[in-house]
């Protein structure tokens, strides 16, 4: 159901975006609501082929062409994620051009399939550096700015092939997982600066699903996705850290979780095979799945510690 007076709420006037791999896709689908909700836009995009390769200026261009006709503010950008410079240089296009960043919304990617056994050094490489590496350096060149200004808003992205594997893509597989470890660190880091990092894992027919059987598959257009990524973009989004999913009209939140666990004082190898079996169970004797959040790393720590010594103070073990 549609809340016309709600969405008229959430608006990004005087708010300054930057979308990598803005020009197509998802990334032009971000943009482009961005600018309807009176978000100024960079629109970064190289413009190339699935794989990265023969870029071409116009795609971002033609996309700023069109925000700017319907009455928006955009400029395109065609630096490239891959490097360090060119992620400083995207940045800089927004400090240049506006005197800020509030938004920055890393979906630039390129696909070059390939197992672990067979796929060349130069195409692993190729993936990492415009997913993962291409975050870091658009991430890190943002970050100061944001912090510096008291607010900013980072939204990455990841993949269901990230967080549970697909066959033959492991560049692409690895770098959406370690996005995972970027989204917390950033969040963590952000916390005293007002600067919020979320982490999007969307699902929608782009150019990515060339070659692959999409006759059966409900409707999932990156229009979908996008009012999700405008709400983790937006001022009044209250979550950090987290991975949000959008696939075919569904939205969840995805997340790490823990089972309770067992404790003994000390272990042998049988031992932990004849525990396997209890410290795997999620219920529904044992329903206890914990989320740790935000500031996991010292939870679990803590967690763990903690009944490490009330276990061995009643003496409870695992039989064997």
């Amino acid at each position: 159901m549609s809340h016309p007076s709600q969405d008229a709420d959430l608006r990004f006037d005087g708010r300054v975006a930057v979308v990598t791999g803005g020009g197509r896709g998802l990334g032009r689908a971000y943009a482009l609501l961005l600018a309807q909700r009176g978000c100024k836009v960079v629109v970064n995009d190289l413009g190339g082929a699935i794989r990265g390769d023969g870029p071409d200026t116009s795609v971002a261009q033609d996309l700023v062409d069109e925000i700017v006709a319907a009455g928006g503010e955009a400029i395109a950008n065609a630096d490239t994620v891959a490097t360090p410079e060119g992620g400083r240089a995207i940045i800089q296009a927004a400090l240049d051009t506006w005197g800020r960043i509030d938004v920055l919304i890393h979906n630039a990617g390129n696909v070059r399939y390939g197992s672990i056994r067979d796929v060349s050094y130069d195409d692993f490489r190729s993936v990492v550096d415009v997913h993962l590496m291409g975050a870091f350096h658009v991430v890190q060149a943002a970050f100061g700015p944001m912090c510096d200004a008291g607010y900013g808003r980072i939204v990455l992205t990841s993949s269901v092939g990230g967080i549970y594997g697909n066959e033959n893509c492991v560049n692409y597989g690895m770098s959406k997982a370690g996005m995972l470890g970027l989204n917390n660190i950033a969040a963590l880091e952000g916390e005293a600066f007002g600067v919020k990092c979320n982490t999007i894992v969307p699902g929608a027919v782009t150019r990515m699903a060339e070659g692959l059987d999409i006759s059966q598959y409900p409707p999932m257009g990156p229009e979908l996705v996008a009012p999700v990524v405008g709400w983790l973009a937006h001022e009044s989004c209250p979550v950090t850290g987290e991975l949000i999913a959008s696939m075919a009209g569904r939205i969840s939140r995805a997340f790490v979780a823990e089972t309770r666990g067992v404790y003994r004082p000390e272990w042998t190898i049988e031992d932990v095979a004849a525990a396997s079996a209890a410290f795997h169970d999620k219920g529904p004797d044992n329903p206890q799945i914990l989320d740790f959040g935000l500031h996991g790393h010292v939870d679990h720590i803590g967690y763990s510690f903690a009944m490490a010594r009330s276990e061995a103070l009643i003496g409870n073990t695992v039989d064997n």
